[in-house]
């Protein structure tokens, strides 16, 4: 009797196995799984996302081989990988579910005509969004740019019911594979402190979900989400990045238990769509800003700064506690991202995309989208964005959100025997102050590396001039 041919299941940003649509699909007949390394993707995962990718496909690849599918590696051309497999396998059909940033689009348009004219069937689903960018309109059936209508309009619609893991058949046939070791994924920074910070895999995802469900984090969300000491916020972005959660499961399982009192928290998962949304609209996104005078914004180069702002090394403790933050553990409390964004661009005038690369390779949630849009977002340029002229004084927001220093002190821990209000500005301490400290600024703590009345001034000015 002759084995029945096989399906391809291709993952790609859907690490998962539960509310995945193309699996459920790919389910009615016996299928193997792969995941191919693009070798031609313009913007490859950053440093930190290839060690999430790396963990995260050795938990998928686990959970498959428990359930009796294979799930092969390769490296290359997606559509000469699935040419190539197709052809060995004689496969019946190819199944995948969508990404939306521009190279992808393209791409898969350009797999799915050739094998449609194979006569292969070739088919891709939403995996990965509350609504698909295009059925989101606004009255002049045109995109949003504006974030609060948006998310309004997106409240009014019905999302996709979940769907279970079907009883899965594996294709019998053993399929060759690269080892997950070959693709160079394994991290050469980072790895042991990440380690200690995350578990990538749907196993994770979930246990982080539940926890943050159970703790109460829901209801406090809105009170605390804006102090970086508090665990006030989910942590889910990387699972949501590599789709080891879905939007719709987040939006189900929050919704049930809390109503409309997680209407904040669902608040950022509307972020998030807006994000593809203006991506899917606007693809020069990531390298173009969206207002086009700012392309004669008189940014500056200066690799002097830009490597103090890498570093956490500007003399601005709350800047560089953010900045220390990322590099440990490849994340950044919402709210120090935006202070630590403001002030690349407006203290130290460098273009917003030197900050959106630094992001791509240091966050484990490095996300095409939500990156371009919060970049342009706070340098005033974007959709919806923040004025130009609203300038975060560190230290003010340092007061503000991380009055009593516990923030700083963790990531600046030289300045631990500080306390208010000199922990939020060490250079206006009196000497016998920083000597009972052991800080000697300048050498084991920077002065500031640009003065905030001074860089205010030069950035309206730099304003002015467009």
């Amino acid at each position: 009797m002759t084995e029945e041919k096989p399906a391809i299941l291709w993952f790609r940003q859907d690490l998962r196995l539960a509310d995945n649509p193309a699996l459920h699909v790919a389910a009615n007949h016996p299928f193997f799984a792969v995941y191919i390394w693009d070798e031609q993707d313009p913007w490859p995962p950053g440093g930190a996302s290839r060690w999430w990718l790396y963990k995260s496909l050795g938990a998928l690849k686990q959970s498959l081989h428990e359930r009796g599918i294979q799930l092969i590696f390769r490296r290359g051309n997606p559509l000469h990988v699935l040419k190539t497999l197709a052809q060995e396998t004689k496969a019946c059909g190819i199944y995948w579910n969508r990404c939306y940033e521009p190279y992808a689009i393209n791409r898969d348009k350009e797999i799915k005509s050739y094998f449609t004219k194979e006569g292969i069937p070739c088919q891709s689903f939403n995996g990965s969004l509350l609504v698909e960018p295009w059925e989101i309109q606004t009255k002049t059936k045109g995109p949003y740019q504006v974030f609060t209508p948006f998310w309004k309009a997106l409240q009014s619609l019905n999302f996709p019911k979940l769907t279970p893991i079907p009883d899965l058949q594996g294709w019998k046939t053993d399929v060759s594979s690269e080892a997950l070791e070959e693709l160079g994924l394994s991290p050469t920074l980072w790895g042991q402190s990440l380690e200690e910070a995350w578990q990538p895999g749907e196993k994770g995802a979930w246990e982080r979900l539940n926890h943050f469900l159970e703790d109460d984090g829901v209801e406090a969300y809105a009170r605390k989400r804006d102090y970086p000491s508090e665990n006030g916020t989910s942590h889910l972005s990387p699972h949501l990045h590599w789709g080891e959660l879905s939007p719709t499961q987040i939006w189900h399982q929050t919704s049930q238990i809390y109503g409309a009192e997680a209407l904040p928290f669902l608040r950022q998962l509307g972020w998030r769509e807006f994000s593809y949304h203006l991506l899917f609209h606007f693809p020069e996104l990531p390298s173009k800003p969206l207002r086009p005078s700012f392309d004669r914004f008189p940014w500056e180069e200066n690799a002097d700064t830009l490597k103090a702002w890498q570093t956490g090394q500007t003399g601005y403790p709350l800047v560089d506690a953010g900045m220390r933050e990322l590099w440990h553990t490849g994340s950044m409390h919402n709210r120090v991202r935006m202070v630590v964004a403001s002030f690349l661009v407006k203290h130290l005038l460098l273009p917003w995309q030197k900050g959106e690369e630094w992001f791509w390779d240091t966050l484990v949630d490095a996300d095409l989208a939500n990156n371009a849009v919060s970049w342009q977002w706070v340098a005033g340029c974007g959709a919806d964005a923040a004025p130009y002229f609203r300038i975060f004084n560190p230290s003010l927001q340092s007061q503000k959100f991380d009055s009593e220093g516990i923030y700083i002190k963790q990531w600046v821990p030289e300045l631990h025997v500080l306390d208010f209000p000199y922990i939020h500005s060490p250079w206006q301490a009196p000497i016998e102050i920083l000597e009972r400290a052991g800080i000697e600024l300048g050498t084991t703590y920077p002065f500031p590396i640009v003065d905030h009345a001074f860089a205010r001034k030069r950035a309206l000015e730099a304003l002015r001039s467009l």
